[in-house]
């Protein structure tokens, strides 16, 4: 059996321990480095020939998140970490898989075995943290279907059902998500949520809006009206509003 050469990443030893005393219960898997030095790991991993990273989020000389974005793709991993805060801000990167502290064995096997599943049909492992979040550039199924998006707001990650939202207004530092019911704020920026949201379904119609389609009530001149919210078309964005609008024979 040809098995998955792996190392494990983390500033604590108690934390490598387990990982070294749970690769060593699996037949495909093979520890050829344990460290506390992320540095060492990523020119290992630069070099090639690690099929599997368990890597930790928070270590003191490099984040797992600047190690991935540095490593640019190059073998598989899986986050080990005792915050789950960090899914959000991880669901952009190459990752098949989010474990959080204390791992069990059978969770651990689980995502260890999808990564093996998916390397010996020649794929790249699913990334677990997508449907967290599903953006343009996300690792996503044939046709995906989505209806709702989460947002990381000062206290806690809130799930959005994409059929409420009403409008989305850009400020300075942060962004304005109106709902049906509700106003939730956001550090996001406009252009990440413009990226994020479906196409045909939401539409920038100004620096500073962003709207949904089905919501619209009315459209006089430049002048959109959501509810008693009138939203102001830019020049910008002009020309790409109205085909949309032509397209759906509004």
């Amino acid at each position: 059996m040809t098995k998955l050469k792996c190392i494990a990443v983390d500033d604590e030893p108690l934390a490598l321990d387990i990982i070294e005393d749970y690769v060593s219960k699996v037949p495909f898997l093979e520890l050829i480095k344990r460290t506390e030095n992320a540095i060492e790991a990523l020119q290992m991993v630069q070099a090639g020939g690690v099929d599997l990273v368990f890597l930790d989020i928070q270590m003191p000389e490099l984040t797992g998140i600047q190690f991935l974005k540095i490593a640019n793709g190059k073998s598989n991993y899986i986050f080990t970490t005792a915050y789950s805060q960090y899914a959000l801000e991880s669901y952009d990167l190459n990752v098949s898989d989010y474990l959080l502290k204390p791992i069990a064995f059978d969770r651990f096997y689980k995502a260890v075995e999808k990564v093996h599943n998916q390397l010996k049909v020649g794929q790249p492992a699913e990334n677990a943290i997508q449907p967290l979040l599903t953006p343009a550039t996300a690792v996503a199924p044939a046709n995906p279907i989505q209806d709702f998006i989460f947002v990381k707001t000062e206290h806690k990650i809130q799930k959005i059902e994409l059929d409420n939202i009403l409008y989305i207004e850009g400020l300075k530092d942060y962004i304005s998500i109106f709902t049906k019911t509700e106003r939730v704020i956001t550090l996001q920026n406009m252009k990440k949520m413009d990226e994020t949201l479906p196409k045909g379904q939401f539409i920038r119609v100004h620096k500073s809006y962003i709207i949904a389609l089905d919501k619209i009530e009315s459209i006089e001149r430049s002048r959109i009206s959501i509810g008693e919210k009138v939203i102001p078309i830019g020049d910008t964005y002009r020309d790409e509003f109205f085909r949309h609008i032509d397209n759906k024979n509004i």
